[in-house]
């Protein structure tokens, strides 16, 4: 380790010192993917839900992969994996190779059933599937709520790190321009920008990253050399009579660890993420509302397949570039004493959270260390506009549509662009609570908010697809007792914060010894019990209301009634034509309103200039009817032969690619 720092004094470590190149790769950036957002304004249908929501269905494999990537990897990917690998190892890597079996659930199982029944929204699945609207308001309302706590606010504070440690620029203007640009195309574009945006910002994040990894790794002496140095990049400084402190685990090139004393336990990692990212990739808006815009089902499922290998990458790319920053500043990213984690990092909990921008500004020559900024402005822009862009489709057609029942296309157009404002501003003033609640362990706090409250949405999504008894109440119940018991322990785990390397635990026996891996398992566990008692003792639901809405009638051709409809022609049979006419989609009366108010906006007097830019801009201008196949087409899950069998035998590679990387790295 002769060739590397070891020791360094915290006023010599590298700080804010971009230069005129680096400046002029940031405004290139910003120019070439503010055009590709142009671009995909002007070629999309901005003015219908369909168009806005999801890009027209008719997005093809590569942009919904490309898409599908850069929407999970934000710049708390960046921060947060390698800082976690800075400070455990490789197992942390675990977490993104399972998601290569999560997205073959995606595309294979969930995205069939999601296209066969027409819904645009998760909770509206969740609403046709049982009826009623109490747990489509329940699970848009949560779905806002995790977003704001997990994806918006980690990528904010991730994003906010490297800025300050590139740029030295005020937090709140670099996030406010940041924010201003990222809000600017979602609210004009809607989905297709977002997607198209995605797609090159994609190729800036691996391009990049994969640069990063090939200097960090000439930087250390190889591959090779990652494992020795590693282990022996030691503090100079340790706490007294803790020698233990600031030293590599004994198993940090383990991806499976013990089950008992390993930091990720094995059973945690493969069954209880296995949950999680259930939930992440299979049930929620952000994700799914990707594979909803394919042209087909085959492109569905080639773009997950196309993610799916994507994930590969960030292994190599984030967690070992983290272990090696902690090669190259052991003192500053291995600190083990508070005091001086305080000097090096302004956390006296750990600086393993600057792992990968201190690395960036020390090896990264100039114009690339612009790259690099870039590329984490992409990775914090790519999740920050699919979250703005779900979540509007979210309160648009799952809670203002419940608000204002008859409300025109217009008025859904404009209100979806107005919420997506609003998250902005939400988003903004989160960053203060972000910087206390993840201060050192930013993935960790991602994932155990995750393995809190989203276990109880995974489990009823799949029994929803699988156990056609399973009714509202059942479903309901087990959904409320579920969220209870996550944010429970999730109080406990914020009050009784972990212990610094040295102090005594002094947790409760739930909080110190149940891992959030486990206490996953035992979640989607008692909200299956729960879920099956409760539906066992209450009516069944009929089957001529699960049409195309369960794995097995995905393929039926049968007309599906409406569970609300049922009911009301029930109790009123003169309401049974009503039935029918909101089985097919909206009603004659709906319709009728809908032309006469989109008739006075366009036959109204003239409109101002100003008027007429601001509509123009936002697809406002004309509310232009749905193009695309006609809806018979876009519920098709059929396959040609070939592309079924492509897109198979790429899925065959994907999960084989898994299960090598698993079986090498074990």
């Amino acid at each position: 380790m002769d060739d590397i720092a070891t020791t360094q004094d915290p006023s010599s470590l590298p700080s804010a010192n971009l230069e005129v190149w680096d400046f002029v790769v940031i405004a290139v950036y910003f120019a070439f993917i503010l055009a590709v957002g142009i671009w995909a304004m002007c070629r999309t249908n901005r003015g219908s839900v369909d168009g806005f929501f999801l890009a027209g269905r008719d997005i093809t494999w590569f942009p919904v992969g490309a898409s599908l990537f850069s929407s999970n990897i934000g710049s708390g990917h960046f921060v947060g994996l390698a800082g976690t690998g800075a400070a455990a190892g490789l197992a942390v890597g675990g977490f993104e190779w399972n998601a290569m079996l999560t997205l073959f659930l995606l595309g294979w199982i969930f995205a069939p059933i999601y296209i066969a029944a027409g819904i645009v929204t998760m909770p509206e699945y969740l609403k046709a599937r049982f009826g009623g609207e109490r747990i489509q308001i329940y699970l848009s309302i949560l779905s806002l709520l995790l977003y704001i706590f997990t994806k918006i606010s980690a990528d904010l504070f991730a994003g906010a790190i490297f800025i300050q440690e590139a740029l030295g620029w005020n937090l709140y203007l670099a996030m406010v321009l940041l924010l201003a640009i990222t809000a600017l195309y979602t609210v004009t574009g809607g989905l297709a920008a977002v997607i198209y945006t995605d797609t090159a910002q994609t190729f800036i994040m691996t391009a990049g990253a994969i640069v990063m990894m090939a200097l960090s790794f000439s930087r250390i002496g190889g591959y090779d050399q990652l494992e020795p140095k590693y282990m022996n990049a030691i503090p100079s400084v340790q706490p007294e009579n803790h020698s233990e402190c600031g030293v590599p685990r004994a198993d940090s090139f383990n991806v499976l660890r013990d089950p008992v004393e390993g930091d990720l336990p094995w059973p945690g990692l493969i069954f209880g993420l296995t949950v999680i990212s259930t939930w992440y990739w299979c049930t929620d808006q952000v994700i799914v509302q990707r594979t909803l815009a394919a042209k087909n089902l085959s492109h569905a499922k080639g773009g997950c397949v196309m993610a799916g290998l994507l994930k590969i990458l960030p292994m190599y790319m984030m967690v070992m570039v983290g272990m090696m920053s902690r090669i190259v500043f052991t003192d500053a990213v291995g600190c083990a004493v508070p005091e001086l984690c305080e000097q090096y990092c302004g956390t006296s909990v750990g600086c393993t959270n600057v792992a990968y921008p201190k690395l960036v500004l020390e090896i990264m020559p100039t114009g690339l260390r612009g790259l690099m900024l870039a590329v984490m402005m992409a990775a914090l822009m790519s999740s920050l506009t699919s979250v703005f862009n779900s979540s509007s489709t979210l309160f648009t057609c799952d809670i203002w549509t419940k608000i204002r029942k008859n409300a025109s296309q217009r008025e859904l157009m404009v209100v979806g662009r107005v919420f997506i404002l609003c998250m902005v501003g939400v988003s903004i003033a989160w960053v203060p609570i972000v910087q206390v609640a993840a201060s050192g362990q930013l993935f960790d706090y991602i994932q155990s908010v995750s393995s809190f409250l989203a276990p109880p949405i995974a489990v009823i999504f799949v029994m929803a697809m699988f156990w056609p008894r399973l009714n509202e109440t059942g479903a309901f119940w087990s959904l409320t007792i579920g969220l209870v018991i996550g944010i429970i322990r999730m109080i406990l785990d914020f009050v009784y914060a972990a212990p610094l390397c040295g102090e005594e635990d002094t947790r409760p026996a739930v909080v110190a010894k149940v891992h959030y891996l486990y206490f996953a398992l035992i979640l989607g566990a008692v909200t299956v019990i729960i879920a099956v008692v409760i539906s066992l003792f209450t009516p069944p639901i009929d089957e001529k209301h699960l049409y195309r809405l369960t794995w097995w009638t995905r393929l039926s051709k049968k007309k599906r009634i409406p569970i609300e409809s049922h009911r009301k022609s029930a109790t009123h049979p003169g309401h049974d034509n009503r039935a029918l006419e909101h089985d097919e989609g909206i009603s004659e009366k709906n319709k009728e309103q809908n032309h006469s108010e989109d008739a006075y906006f366009h036959h109204a007097e003239e409109k101002s200039l100003c008027r007429k830019v601001i509509d123009l801009f936002c697809g406002l201008d004309e509310v232009k009817p749905q193009e695309g196949p006609p809806p018979a087409m876009i519920t098709d899950i059929t396959e040609e032969r070939w592309p079924a069998t492509i897109v198979n035998l790429a899925c065959l590679v994907m999960l084989c690619a898994g299960v090598f990387l698993f079986a090498f790295y074990a």
